[in-house]
């Protein structure tokens, strides 16, 4: 394992997890640099990647520090080995598939600065391949239904909005994407760091629901911008991600709801998943509706035992949460946007 020589305390880290990435680093890896503040410096954690990563930025970038973390431990279990490794006072959680704009960091630095209570934040996601338009992993700060159900402001589901300057305010949150997750350290460890039972999809929503939990805020700071290229390691339509994205769900619920609110929940989002899985099959997505399948058998042999049962973080209730049903209102009643939501309709979990 590559050892980091900084030992002095950074004010701020940016750390790129990098799996076979070489590409996007090449792509992306020069912006990111010529954008970083004095401030702050630049990490690579690579994954044991096998697709030459190492070695090219050792020869084309020796000032960038690299921890070589051996295997590939997914976005959960490599970004808390590598962040186990550097002090600073904020963690910048950046995927490799990113470019960022001029002065991205600086506004959110002043505002984590501003107010102590703020733990972890999120810029302006957009897409790098259609740059008026948002970008599906967290476009203008991320949310959740009381059924459990992820979506952003500015995307829907598979809906996404274009930027029009209708979300260009600062606001409370309830997920900040793991694409670009801005995370004071102290807060990170006092949350209990990610939860690698999850691996990938959805910890970064456990995290910042943790940091709720013990009353800390999370924030959307729109003066930060940053293009996602998205489905860099597991492509859409891809069993392994369907899998994942409903098992980590139902987890995310057991994990943090009291079990008189999950259990009955539970019932509820059998049903809808299992409805999910039916349209797999009906598309001759068979594999994707066998995973649905495999991802609640999982969470059942999980619940037997206590991993995701009785936390030690205190239950209470969080917010901003919408106290609708997000898939009734974008499937069936064909609300695309969010900003056609009441606003009147969210409130505690």
């Amino acid at each position: 394992m590559g050892k980091v020589k900084t030992m002095e305390e950074l004010k701020l880290a940016v750390v790129i997890l990098n799996w076979n990435g070489k590409k996007f680093l090449e792509k992306f890896l020069p912006t990111v640099i010529k954008n970083n503040p004095s401030y702050a410096k630049v990490f690579i954690a690579d994954n044991g990647s096998t697709d030459q990563s190492v070695e090219f930025l050792s020869e084309f970038f020796p000032e960038v520090e690299l921890i070589e973390l051996g295997e590939n431990f997914g976005y959960t279990g490599g970004y808390n080995r590598a962040l186990r490794q550097i002090k600073a006072e904020y963690f910048i959680l950046l995927n490799s598939d990113i470019e960022v704009s001029a002065g991205w960091i600086e506004p959110v630095v002043e505002a984590m600065d501003s107010n102590k209570e703020i733990a972890a934040c999120q810029p302006r996601i957009l897409s790098y391949h259609n740059p008026g338009y948002f970008e599906y992993a967290g476009a203008a700060g991320g949310f959740i239904d009381y059924l459990g159900y992820p979506f952003c402001r500015g995307r829907v589901f598979s809906h996404l909005e274009k930027d029009s300057g209708q979300y260009n305010d600062t606001i409370k949150i309830f997920w900040a994407t793991g694409a670009c997750m801005f995370i004071r350290a102290s807060d990170f460890y006092k949350a209990g760091e990610l939860d690698e039972g999850f691996f990938a999809h959805m910890e970064e929503i456990d995290l910042c629901w943790r940091l709720k939990r013990i009353g800390k805020k999370v924030m959307y700071i729109p003066e930060s911008k940053v293009y996602h290229v998205g489905g860099g390691t597991l492509p859409k339509n891809n069993p392994r991600k369907t899998y994942l994205n409903f098992r980590n769900n139902l987890l995310l619920l057991a994990k943090n709801l009291p079990a008189v609110t999950f259990y009955p929940l539970l019932m509820k989002r059998i049903i809808l998943d299992q409805m999910a899985a039916m349209q797999f099959l009906f598309k001759g997505q068979v594999r994707d509706s066998l995973a649905v399948y495999k991802a609640e058998l999982s969470v059942l042999w999980h619940l037997r035992g206590t991993r995701y049962r009785g936390k030690s973080l205190p239950y209470k209730k969080v917010s901003p949460v919408y106290k609708r049903s997000i898939v009734k209102k974008f499937f069936i009643m064909g609300v695309k946007k969010f900003s056609a939501l009441n606003p009147a309709h969210f409130s505690q979990l």
